[in-house]
């Protein structure tokens, strides 16, 4: 059997039309209940963390106030959409104290049905809507939960198809017919997207009564159907009351048939319409009018079940085979689809959910094939679909063969992997124990923000803050971490997380110039180091004698993450001295030599008029073990999962360069020695965590007196934001006039070193710093 319209095929390789087929927009969205650390349903409101459940675009509750929704924008690639849906994923795990998402589609433990809380809403006919679907539905059924795929090909390749094939058509009426083909293809075809992607084969005995009462069961506490691989796509499933049946033929006659059944009281409105395939428009506020006047802007695929196998439900092959599906259908012969069609359409899908596919395909041509010999043809096909037009797709011929391995061992099924887990176990242990585990996978990736690793951490922290209150962001540079974040009509341009419209111009470059910093701090009262400036090497070595015998710290004039900066709080030698100077001016026309002052160096960040955190920074050091050289424990110490470089990580790794060697031999010390059990060797007097550091949070142990000072600092620079850099000799005396010092004040702190320091509390930096932009979190 041939099902690919081969004549379309060779008209799309002739005009080159098949080099932009594979490109497209992707999208998903995604429910998952939240379950209590027993696996019953929560009944905890939306967290109020997320802000707005109508206004922000990415997260959001659906029937049921225990249910979250996660919404991806669309993306131009699967790994991307992918990923980002990762990033949610960790964003709201993150906020479920004591609580999990809940990894099938089927419900957890459930309550009683007048228990199961209504998503309340402040829009009252978004309320109304939840009671009559409750009413008409049940609640229990309201829970089962899925995933959306959303697809729309790529603008330029829809204008080529019609500017070749459209013959004088208008553009919107042959966009549509392109996206209707697609639909009456899908739901044709439906069963073996289900057959294949079905994950949902086992439910819980608090689920609809009537359901379990036909089910089979093991334990008496989770039941199932011989076969049946989704429950969700079942009889059992969430689908209409009775089967409805419109016209599939035109954009037109689609929106005339389901006003028809709105007028006939058999839908609430156009979204009761639960087809499996959802012809979506752009806004989706008057998805009819909408659809009549502006056309299709997407497809929307809604039979996907959640896949407790993956973290987010569903893999990046799982998302690539339905892309190829969709392609399938595109360059697939077309055949009508009148309401016999559709009815057979139902039943194909019905005996592929509770017979498998062994059976004979129901079709009104009558054809004598099976459903497996069909399924299998339609895997053939979409390889050579691939062959023909992407020859360098290797990858997904792989994608294409383990659907067709699935197919012809159904033990490699999803749901056949999932129930046979589950009857080594029970229905609740399984998945209970997957939702903790992928919770536990978001923790320990809480800092990454999922899709955009190469921006810096504080960047990445500042960008998942805003996704998680519903604020929107676009990368406008990204090599430069230069972002725009919007609410609504207020926007705020941010380039590496901390330069915002706090700050101006003027408070920037003040902070930036050490010289200029110590004479707005000296001028409020505030104590500084004193020292020289020096614009030259020559004049530098010139002063030699006059410092050869004081402790001194050797800094270019304008630096930031400890870069240049040498540190002598003892003897040092001419040429030691010299090489500082050296590196020092590598980074600035003008260096500045300042005595040293005693004490621990503490970081002050200000935000506002407060002080959101404070660390000590310990400077880069390794533990003596008796066995290993001081240069293998730099080594062992940097594979922590918390250091990296480009300060993508919360901490950075410690360098084996020219200032750690200087520093080891003026302590005697050189990188073949192997120090003692326990020995602690510091291989830097500053204590930046851009060099290596570790940072301990001191923010709820240092006295009033010093965060006021750090505060004045700020204020005498007119920063709303900056770190303030503090040496304090004993934090158990208040600040006086003598026992603190003010060394610097950064006009750039990063912010992830406050959000995940090295020992300590979160201070959430990254939140407070939107507080700021935007105004604080309200639901």
């Amino acid at each position: 059997m041939d099902l690919l319209n081969r004549e379309f095929i060779q008209q799309l390789m002739d005009k080159s039309l098949h080099n932009d087929l594979f490109l497209g927009h992707f999208g998903l969205e995604k429910e998952n209940a939240r379950v209590d650390h027993e696996g019953k349903l929560a009944l905890t409101p939306h967290p109020e963390a997320f802000g707005s459940k109508t206004e922000n675009p990415y997260i959001q509750t659906d029937f049921s106030e225990s249910q979250i929704e996660m919404i991806t924008p669309s993306f131009g690639s699967i790994e991307e959409t992918y990923r980002f849906m990762e990033a949610l994923q960790d964003i709201v795990s993150l906020e479920l104290k004591g609580e999990y998402l809940w990894p099938s589609s089927n419900p957890p433990i459930l309550p009683e049905d007048e228990q199961i809380p209504i998503a309340r809403m402040n829009d009252p006919l978004a309320v109304k809507y939840r009671h009559e679907l409750a009413d008409k539905y049940g609640r229990k059924k309201q829970l089962l939960s899925g995933i959306h795929y959303n697809f729309s090909f790529d603008e330029r390749f829809l204008r080529k198809l019609h500017e070749t094939f459209g013959h004088g058509e208008d553009y919107k009426d042959y966009k549509d017919s392109i996206y209707f083909k697609i639909t009456r293809n899908l739901l044709r075809y439906r069963w073996l997207l289900i057959y294949l992607t079905g994950a949902s084969p086992v439910f819980d005995k608090t689920y609809i009564e009537k359901c379990v009462s036909m089910g089979k069961s093991d334990d008496k506490m989770s039941y199932y159907f011989l076969n049946m691989n989704s429950l969700r796509n079942s009889a059992c499933g969430y689908r209409n009351e009775k089967p409805l049946y419109v016209s599939y033929d035109s954009a037109r006659d689609y929106v005339q048939d389901l006003n028809a059944l709105i007028q006939q009281e058999e839908l609430l409105s156009a979204r009761e319409f639960y087809s499996p395939v959802r012809l979506k428009t752009a806004k989706g506020l008057n998805p009819l009018q909408e659809l009549a006047e502006d056309g299709v802007a997407y497809l929307e695929l809604r039979m996907i079940d959640l896949n407790p196998l993956h973290k987010i439900g569903i893999s990046k092959d799982t998302m690539y085979f339905i892309h190829l599906f969709i392609l399938f259908m595109l360059l697939k012969k077309d055949e009508t689809f009148g309401t016999e069609e559709q009815k057979i359409a139902d039943l194909n899908h019905d005996q592929a959910i509770v017979e498998g596919i062994e059976g004979s395909l129901n079709d009104s041509q009558d054809c004598r094939g099976t459903m497996k010999e069909m399924a299998l043809t339609c895997i053939r096909e979409m390889q050579e679909m691939v062959r023909l037009l992407h020859p360098q797709g290797e990858e997904l011929l792989l994608i294409l063969n383990r659907e067709k391995e699935k197919i012809l061992h159904p033990e490699l099924g999803f749901a056949f992997r999932i129930k046979s887990d589950i009857q080594k176990s029970t229905y609740m242990k399984y998945h209970l124990a997957k939702a903790k585990a992928y919770a536990e996978e978001s923790v320990k990736s809480g800092y990454r923000f999922a899709g955009y690793e190469d921006l810096e951490l504080s960047t990445q922290l500042l960008l998942k803050a805003a996704v998680k209150r519903g604020i929107t962001f676009k990368l406008i540079d990204r090599d430069e971490n230069f972002v725009v974040l919007t609410k609504g009509n207020h926007k705020e341009y941010i380039k590496q997380a901390t330069k915002t419209s706090l700050d101006s111009y003027s408070t920037v470059l003040i902070m930036e110039n050490k010289i200029v910093t110590k004479e707005v701090l000296k001028e409020r009262g505030i104590r500084v180091p004193d020292g020289d400036a020096f614009r030259s090497l020559k004049e530098a070595i010139a002063a030699y004698e006059k410092y050869d015998d004081k402790a001194i710290v050797i800094k270019p004039k304008s630096t930031n993450f400890g870069l240049g900066i040498t540190i002598f709080n003892r003897g040092f030698s001419k040429e030691d001295y010299q090489k500082a100077f050296e590196m020092a001016f590598e980074h600035d026309r003008t260096v500045l030599l300042e005595e040293f002052m005693t004490g621990k160096e503490y970081r002050f960040l200000v935000m506002g008029d407060e002080v959101a955190g404070v660390l000590h920074r310990v400077p880069a050091n390794v533990v003596g073990d008796g066995v290993h050289t001081i240069e293998q424990l730099v080594h062992e110490k940097n594979k922590d999962p918390l250091r990296g470089f480009g300060y993508k990580t919360p901490l950075e790794n410690i360098q084996l360069g020219d200032a750690e060697e200087m520093f080891l031999k003026n302590h005697n010390h050189h990188w073949g020695e192997v120090p003692s059990l326990g020995q602690i060797i510091y291989l830097r007097e500053n204590s930046n965590i851009s060099t290596g550091g570790d940072s301990l949070d001191y923010t709820d142990d240092m006295p009033a007196s010093y965060k006021a000072l750090a505060v004045e600092s700020a204020k005498a620079a007119g920063a709303t934001f900056c770190g303030v850099d503090m040496m304090i000799d004993d934090l158990t005396s208040e600040a006086s006039d003598f026992n603190y010092s003010v060394i610097e004040i950064n006009f750039n702190p990063a912010i992830h070193i406050h959000c995940y320091p090295y020992k300590g509390k979160n201070r959430k930096a990254d939140e407070k710093l939107l507080d700021l932009l935007f105004g604080e979190v309200n639901n």
